[in-house]
């Protein structure tokens, strides 16, 4: 009875606020909504089929929606710790670093050549080989090179996974890359080759990521079968014989950046994914989309200098509560990196100083609590419904998403939302903003489009 009358007096005051019973400002949700049912819940949602050539389920890593239960669920406080390592990687950058593969032969790694895996969150299954063989694999628009672990992996080499090791010897499809041969070529070019080069020889491959794990072998080239009827031959992959540290994967990785080598690029047409509210429910995966998709507000896609990998997205404005953020176009200057693997959204200092301090305004109702990652955390035990303000990112063009609330807003009881560094550098779009929306990726017109209630 408390805490209804608590919820009734707030929303009143609310209501009187902001504008009257007619204000869409704030929204009233039970705190129930904030954690995923334990099983799957909800139809199969699929991307709109007018204009996608393939749409797959995308399911969370660790929810009761995938194929199977990740062992390693990571706590809370983990997972808001790798996705900051992953954002600040993403926006800052590493030193190259070094690491021997192939005999003693060392490789320089460029920053862009990945970020933190262990944030990665969201798998598709998809098959490789013929007779085709079902891999379950996490998406990551950070990474250019798809991988699996293949064997042959001596014990120790290979982590754990569910599935066995795939078997290129088993698949008639298979075949390694030549040194020589200009897949080989480019794929130094874009600084994923390990080791010397010569005819005659495999191509070898190698990432590494920021947080110390690494995948190498040979750069490989099988049937990749999508769905009945749809598949990519001769689709360009690492097949992995030394895997590091790399733990509650699943099978091996797709990379959906920017480069050649990435699943979208040798697909074709635009690629598109929508991440679902909540673990229990499910989501899709689309590649193929046609030419100007129904439904979607589009913003101009941009480049981070020096780190063609990513696609990046402008801001242009902030809404928190109905009431836009007095900001200057400077604020966004550096643009925003999308980014299904970062969970939190890095904005540069004066626009996230701006959004915390309307936050925390519009949030006074409800204890603060300290939390070693965010700096926006609430204590919401005992109350079953909690006012949350809307927030709106408005994005050059005028495409505008209004953040799911409450699981587009808040993660853990924190805003989802960080500081990323300065004004001038790269922030990152997290995946925790982009749930329910269809986000899509078009290179070829150079534009990113958003696609409200998708799943």
């Amino acid at each position: 009875m408390a805490s209804l009358l608590f919820c009734i007096v707030l929303c009143s005051y609310y209501s009187i606020a902001h504008g009257g019973g007619g204000d869409q400002s704030f929204v009233t949700v039970p705190t129930s909504s904030f954690e995923p049912e334990p099983v799957c819940s909800g139809d199969r949602v699929m991307s709109e089929q007018n204009h996608s050539a393939v749409s797959l389920p995308l399911v969370h890593r660790h929810g009761p929606c995938a194929p199977s239960i990740s062992p390693d669920k990571p706590p809370s406080a983990d997972t808001l710790r790798s996705s900051r390592a992953r954002m600040n990687h993403l926006t800052t950058g590493v030193p190259p670093r070094s690491m021997g593969w192939l005999g003693d032969e060392k490789a320089s790694i460029p920053t862009h050549l990945g970020s933190s895996v262990r944030s990665l969150e969201y798998v598709v299954t998809v098959s490789f080989g013929t007779p085709a063989v079902p891999r379950v694999v996490v998406i990551d628009t950070g990474s250019d090179l798809s991988w699996l672990q293949c064997k042959p992996c001596s014990p120790g080499e290979c982590s754990q996974q569910k599935d066995p090791l795939f078997d290129p010897s088993h698949s008639s499809t298979y075949g390694s890359v030549d040194c020589g041969s200009a897949a080989c070529k480019k794929l130094a070019a874009d600084a994923y080759a390990a080791g010397s080069c010569a005819n005659g020889k495999q191509c070898g491959f190698l990432i590494s990521y920021a947080d110390g794990t690494s995948t190498a072998g040979v750069y490989s080239k099988d049937k990749l079968t999508l769905a009945p009827g749809v598949v990519v031959n001769n689709f360009y992959f690492g097949c992995g014989h030394d895997k590091r540290a790399v733990q509650g994967l699943y099978d091996g990785l797709l990379g959906l950046g920017r480069l050649s080598e990435s699943l979208a690029a040798q697909y074709g047409g635009a690629v598109s994914y929508c991440l679902p509210a909540v673990s229990s429910k499910p989501g899709f995966f689309a590649l193929g989309a046609g030419k100007s998709p129904s439904g979607f507000q589009f913003t101009p896609m941009g480049r981070v200098p020096g780190q063609p990998t990513f696609a990046t997205v402008t801001l242009a404005g902030i809404t928190v509560g109905g009431k836009k953020l007095n900001l200057r176009p400077s604020a966004f200057q550096g643009g925003m990196i999308v980014d299904s693997g970062s969970v939190i959204t890095g904005l540069q200092s004066t626009a996230y100083q701006a959004l915390r301090a309307a936050f925390r305004s519009a949030m006074a109702a409800y204890p603060m609590v300290p939390n070693d990652h965010l700096d926006t955390c609430y204590n919401l035990a005992g109350h079953k419904n909690v006012v949350v303000p809307k927030i709106a990112l408005t994005f050059s063009g005028g495409a505008t998403i209004n953040l799911d609330v409450p699981n587009g807003v808040l993660v853990n009881g924190c805003l989802a939302f960080a500081d990323s560094g300065l004004d001038g550098t790269s922030g990152v779009l997290g995946n925790v903003n982009q749930r329910t929306f269809e986000v899509l990726f078009d290179t070829g017109s150079s534009k990113v489009g958003f696609r409200a209630n998708a799943c």
